[in-house]
């Protein structure tokens, strides 16, 4: 049994979840943690509970959902697992934080790529990786289907999608990677969005409006 706690981060208001299974051991997704308080506040959790950090992943690489990737590798010796196709996007993160006029912690290279297929073990639970490009290249979500939850990045939002406008972003194999990948998955499905509340599958095949 999964627990997912979630943390809103950084002026982006970017939501951290930490996945913890029954053995204690932890996994971090899209660390968007980008200030020595908002270090602190994940730190002490993860202190307090008594947990165990095995992994980093990010679902892609854009500013808001890197923040916290050199903290989690200075505090924990970890490296962020990522798909290859955002390499190029973490290796300009300091350019777009510019951009957006935030100072941006440098990340650290990847430890290992991630890639459609891929069953990623969290204690006696299991994360499957589709890849679903649109909004960045090598964008991935990571699906429970024990628990029928899918940790979603920027993907789908409660009534709405990512943006496509961004570097690398393209509107229509977006929609289809949704359509095809997601909208396929029974209705109670609950998507963890990388901003605003959860949602689940059943509510955007029948509300989304660019779903329809």
């Amino acid at each position: 049994m999964i627990d997912i706690q979630r943390f809103t981060f950084n002026p982006f208001q970017e939501n951290t979840y930490l996945l913890t299974d029954e053995s204690k051991d932890c996994m971090v997704f899209d660390p968007g943690n980008s200030t020595a308080d908002e270090d602190r506040e994940i730190k002490s959790y993860l202190d307090e509970n008594g947990l165990n950090l095995i992994g980093v992943y990010n679902t892609h690489c854009h500013v808001d959902h890197v923040l916290g990737n050199d903290f989690f590798f200075r505090e924990y010796g970890l490296r962020p697992q990522i798909h290859e196709s955002d390499l190029k996007i973490l290796q300009a993160v300091s350019q777009y934080g510019a951009m957006f006029g935030i100072q941006v912690r440098e990340s650290p290279d990847p430890g290992s790529y991630i890639k459609e297929g891929d069953l990623i073990n969290l204690g006696k639970s299991r994360l499957e990786v589709l890849h679903i490009p649109g909004h960045a290249p090598g964008h991935v979500v990571f699906l429970n289907r024990d628990q029928k939850f899918i940790i979603g990045g920027d993907i789908l939002f409660q009534g709405s999608i990512g943006r496509t406008d961004l570097p690398y972003g393209d509107h229509e194999t977006l929609i289809s990677s949704i359509k095809d990948k997601l909208m396929t998955l029974d209705e109670d499905y609950r998507v963890y969005p990388g901003h605003g509340p959860s949602t689940n599958i059943g509510f955007e095949k029948k509300n989304n409006p660019f779903l329809q």
